[in-house]
């Protein structure tokens, strides 16, 4: 039996002439966005990936828990100020949790977007995070365009907002901006690139490895192979008909066993069998999954214990609180003075509060010493100079530790 196939080839063509998308009729303010990705669909497939490796969305996941950290301090004799701490807009959403947020985004995508909200008289403040795939920025550069899908953009259902500091005034009658979080990266200007992109093909390495593994799972762990059939047919037809109905009743998951007919055999016996395909390369395929699980947590820039890689090994508090303290100062720290300094600056010129005490609490995920101990104590067991009749080295760990303003979630 003979089987005549014919491939096809796709070419996708597009118009690099002009730089910007072209949404539709002017509707908007701005009616041409710089395009994230060649479809403009770029923070989707960032997404997808996202939610299929288990390993890059788990550091994505604690990445954005370390920055955006326990709460907040502030001055205490500034009440309006710790009023805003708790609730940060008319949703009851307090500051931690929009920075919770706006942290998960520039984990992610590389970058973040909030609103500012206000009236005229800047008798109040509210801030919004904004999800970063419905963002794009506008061919003014001066501008937001936010559509709940640009797979399907509808002008109608797209509105702009302008770049922090300018505000405009919108239909409702309030005064709105957005502040654009983005990582820096060379020849990008108008959106940032998140720091794993080194690591995107790794990432998807890791998921391909475990989707393996479930294929073989779902076929009880059978051997791959080629299935001889011997029959007679009349048609090209009815031969594909009888090995579609072979696949779909035996085959498992597709592509475990390959059907192929036979006809015009000389033999009156029938001569059907199966050939395995005797593959030993699991070794190789659980240490290109270990190899993909390192290589995205250096595209990350993090850390194998701050995301639960090495618990199997043993539970080391000193090594996780040694990795924390190198990824405080190298990732954190930046991380969050970049997200806060924006919001810093909004509450001073609005609400005109002096926001310059306003901090995140951070915590170890894991404690060296009691809480229970007093400040002498603690220095005494690292070794440093200590002074029991010091009244401020009298207080507890726990009393030196807890914030004033708690984050409400």
């Amino acid at each position: 039996m003979t089987s005549d196939k014919r491939h096809r080839t796709a070419i996708a063509v597009t118009d690099r002439t002009d730089p910007y998308l072209r949404l539709a009729a002017t509707t908007v303010s701005s009616d041409r966005i710089w395009r994230w990705g060649d479809d403009n669909l770029f923070p989707a497939a960032l997404a997808l990936m996202a939610r299929r490796s288990t390993t890059h969305r788990r550091i994505i996941n604690d990445k954005a828990d370390y920055i955006a950290g326990k709460g907040f301090t502030c001055d205490e004799r500034l009440p309006r100020l710790g009023a805003f701490v708790r609730r940060a807009n008319g949703r009851g959403e307090s500051l931690r949790r929009i920075l919770s947020k706006l942290a998960f985004d520039k984990a992610l995508f590389g970058n973040a977007f909030l609103e500012v909200v206000t009236d005229p008289a800047h008798s109040y403040l509210s801030l919004y995070h904004q999800d970063a795939s419905r963002c794009r920025v506008a061919r003014d550069s001066e501008h937001i365009v936010l559509h709940h899908d640009w797979a399907a953009f509808d002008p109608k259902q797209a509105r702009t907002l302008p770049l922090y500091p300018r505000f405009e005034r919108q239909a409702d009658g309030t005064l709105r901006a957005a502040i654009h979080y983005k990582d820096y990266e060379p020849s990008f200007e108008h959106y940032g690139v998140p720091p794993y992109i080194a690591g995107f093909g790794v990432s998807a390495i890791a998921y391909k490895t475990d989707r393996w593994n479930i294929a073989r799972l779902d076929n009880s762990f059978q051997l791959s192979g080629v299935m001889m059939l011997d029959a007679e047919v009349e048609s090209d037809e009815e031969a594909d008909r009888i090995v579609r109905l072979a696949e779909r009743k035996f085959a498992g998951n597709p592509g475990q066993v390959m059907f192929l007919l036979r006809t015009g055999s000389e033999q009156s016996d029938d001569r059907s069998r199966f050939i395995p395909i005797d593959s030993r390369a699991e070794g190789d395929w659980k240490a290109l999954h270990e190899q993909a699980v390192a290589d995205i947590v250096v595209a990350h820039s993090w850390f194998r214990t701050l995301s639960g890689l090495d618990y199997a090994a043993g539970f080391s508090a000193e090594r996780i609180l040694h990795e924390y303290e190198v990824a405080l100062n190298t990732v954190i720290l930046a991380e969050q003075a970049e997200l806060t300094e924006p919001i810093r600056a909004v509450i001073s010129s609005v609400l005109g509060v002096d926001a310059s005490s306003l901090a995140v609490v951070n915590r170890p995920p894991t404690r060296s010493k009691p809480i229970y101990m007093k400040v002498w104590e603690a220095r005494k067991a690292d070794g440093l100079d200590y002074d029991p009749d010091d009244p401020r080295q009298q207080q507890f760990l726990s009393e030196i530790t807890k914030y004033n303003i708690r984050s409400i979630d």
